[in-house]
């Protein structure tokens, strides 16, 4: 029998079979190993993504919460500030009161001191017109006297 174009059969299984063996022994030594490193390689970057997509939303998280907090202590900061100046009103209004309370007592006492120089002088005053009719009743009673003698 003769086979056409020179072909043999079995040198052609024999090469099918060499490139089965080839092909099996490349997928097991090659492809399996570079198909699991870039698998591994791909959830190690998954995850690594997955841990800074996390991060950032608890830092934006913190970020809100710190933001609240600082507008909080701004109110809490203005509040203060308002209640002290509430209190130094308060403080003033008082130490004004004060001031206005000593300023009417002495305005009294100097009014009673006033009052009390005005009736002294005027005691004087009444005491040396007493006492300059007498010396002048005495002239005259002296001048009478030496008139009449």
């Amino acid at each position: 029998m003769g086979i056409p174009l020179n072909i043999d059969w079995q040198q052609i299984l024999l090469h099918l079979f060499n490139f089965a063996i080839l092909a099996g022994g490349l997928y097991f030594l090659l492809y399996k190993p570079v198909k699991n490193f870039m698998e591994q390689r791909i959830a190690y970057y998954q995850g690594l993504e997955q841990e800074a997509a996390d991060k950032l939303e608890q830092a934006k998280a913190q970020e809100e919460e710190y933001r609240k907090r600082l507008e909080n202590a701004d109110l809490e900061a203005n509040r203060k500030k308002e209640q002290a100046a509430r209190d130094a009103e308060k403080t003033a209004k008082m130490i004004l009161d004060d001031a206005n309370k000593q300023k009417e007592q002495i305005l009294e006492q100097a009014k009673q001191a006033a009052k009390h120089e005005k009736e002294k002088i005027i005691q004087d005053a009444k005491e040396e017109i007493v006492g300059l009719a007498m010396a002048a009743t005495v002239k005259m009673l002296h001048g009478e006297a030496v008139s009449h003698e």
